[in-house]
C-alpha cells in the first residue's frame, strides 16, 4: 500500500514539473508591464528603456514600461506586490524599496521579504553630490566651509527616503552642518532648479546628471560611493575628499509579486542578464555612470535581505523618520 502511494505521488510530481514546464515555455503569451516606481527621466527611466526593448525582442512580447512615482517608490512597488504572480507584472525595486523605506517611513504597504519574488540585478548607480553654477565652491572642503557660513543651506534629492536622501542626512551628520533637505519627484525638476539658481546643491544618481556636468553647467563635486564612476574618473569619492568611511552605493533589480513559477523566474532572469551583458547595452549604460550587471533570483534574494537589515541599523543612527 504504501509503495503504491508513493508511486502515486512521484506520478503527480512529474505531472506537476512537466506542467511547469510546459508554462514556463508557453510564457509570455501577452505583454508584459515592467512598473518603474519614479518619475520619467531619471536613472531608473534610463535602465528601463535600455532593457525593454532589447527584452521585448529576446522574449517575442512588448515590455511595456509603466511610470508610478510616489512615496520614495513605495507606489509602485506596492502595485508590484498586489498584483497576480503569472509573469506579467515586474517591477524595479532598489535599495530604497526593498532596504531603506521600511526603517524610515512609519507606515510601509509592503514586506519587501515577504511580498517579492527576486528576479535579477540591473547593476549599481553612483549617487553625485553636485553644484549649482553660481556656488562659489570647487571641491568639498570648500563646500562644507560654505555650508556653514550659510546655515540652512538647501540640498536637493529625487525624493524623501530614497539613498539620495541618505546621502545629504550622512553628509550633514559626518560633516556637522545645518543642512535643509528639499525632495523632489524625481531627478528632473531639481537638475532644473539648479540650472535656474534656485537650488545651490543637490545629491543625485548620476546618470541623470552626468550631460550636465560633462557640459559645464554643473559642477560634480564627488561620487558617494566606494570606488570612483568610470563615467567620471577625475571626481573623487567622499572617502577621498575627506569623510573617512563614507560609502552609499545604490542598486536596482528586477521583482515580481510573492508567488511566481520558478521556471518563468528563471527564464526571466536568464533573459535579463543576457540584454545586461550585451556589449552595446552595457557600454551606454556605463557611459551614463550605471554598472549593469545580471543575477541570479538567489543572490538578488540574499543581497536584498542582507542589505535590509544593513540599512535597519544605518537608518537607527541616522535617525531618518518619514510619515
Amino acid at each position: 500500500m504504501k509503495k503504491k502511494f508513493a508511486a502515486a505521488l512521484a506520478v503527480l510530481a512529474s505531472a506537476f514539473a512537466v506542467q511547469s514546464v510546459q508554462a514556463a515555455d508557453a510564457w509570455p503569451s501577452k505583454p508584459i508591464r515592467f512598473v518603474v516606481p519614479y518619475l520619467a527621466g531619471g536613472t531608473t527611466d534610463l535602465v528601463a528603456r535600455t532593457l525593454d526593448q532589447k527584452l521585448s525582442e529576446r522574449l517575442g512580447q512588448p515590455v511595456v514600461i509603466d511610470n508610478r512615482g510616489g512615496a520614495g517608490g513605495n507606489i509602485g512597488m506596492d502595485n508590484v506586490a498586489k498584483s497576480a504572480p503569472d509573469g506579467y507584472t515586474i517591477g524595479m525595486g532598489a535599495i530604497s524599496t526593498n532596504a531603506l523605506n521600511p526603517h524610515v517611513y512609519k507606515s510601509m504597504p509592503f514586506d519587501p521579504r515577504k511580498d517579492f519574488t527576486a528576479i535579477s540585478m540591473l547593476g549599481v548607480s553612483a549617487i553625485v553630490l553636485e553644484v549649482g553654477p553660481n556656488v562659489p565652491v570647487k571641491n568639498v572642503a570648500e563646500l562644507i566651509q560654505y555650508a556653514k557660513a550659510h546655515p540652512g543651506m538647501t540640498y536637493g534629492t529625487a525624493g524623501v527616503g530614497t539613498s539620495m536622501h541618505l546621502s545629504g542626512v550622512t553628509f550633514a551628520q559626518m560633516t556637522d552642518i545645518n543642512l535643509i533637505h528639499v525632495p523632489y519627484k524625481g531627478s528632473v525638476p531639481g537638475i532644473n532648479d539648479m540650472l535656474g539658481g534656485h537650488l545651490p546643491m543637490m545629491f543625485d544618481n548620476l546618470p541623470a546628471s552626468v550631460s550636465f556636468i560633462r557640459a559645464g553647467k554643473l559642477k560634480a563635486l564627488a561620487v558617494a560611493g566606494a570606488k570612483r564612476s568610470p563615467a567620471l574618473s577625475n571626481v573623487p569619492t567622499m572617502a577621498e575628499a575627506g569623510l573617512k568611511d563614507y560609502a552609499i552605493d545604490p542598486w536596482f533589480a528586477v521583482f515580481g509579486p510573492a508567488g511566481m513559477s520558478k521556471d518563468v523566474v528563471q527564464k526571466l532572469s536568464r533573459e535579463i542578464s543576457a540584454v545586461l551583458a550585451l556589449p552595446e547595452v552595457h557600454k551606454l549604460l556605463a557611459d551614463a555612470g550605471f554598472n549593469a550587471y545580471g543575477s541570479t533570483p538567489e543572490a538578488l534574494d540574499a543581497l536584498q535581505h542582507s542589505e535590509y537589515e544593513k540599512f535597519r541599523k544605518i537608518a537607527q543612527k541616522t535617525e531618518i523618520s518619514l510619515d
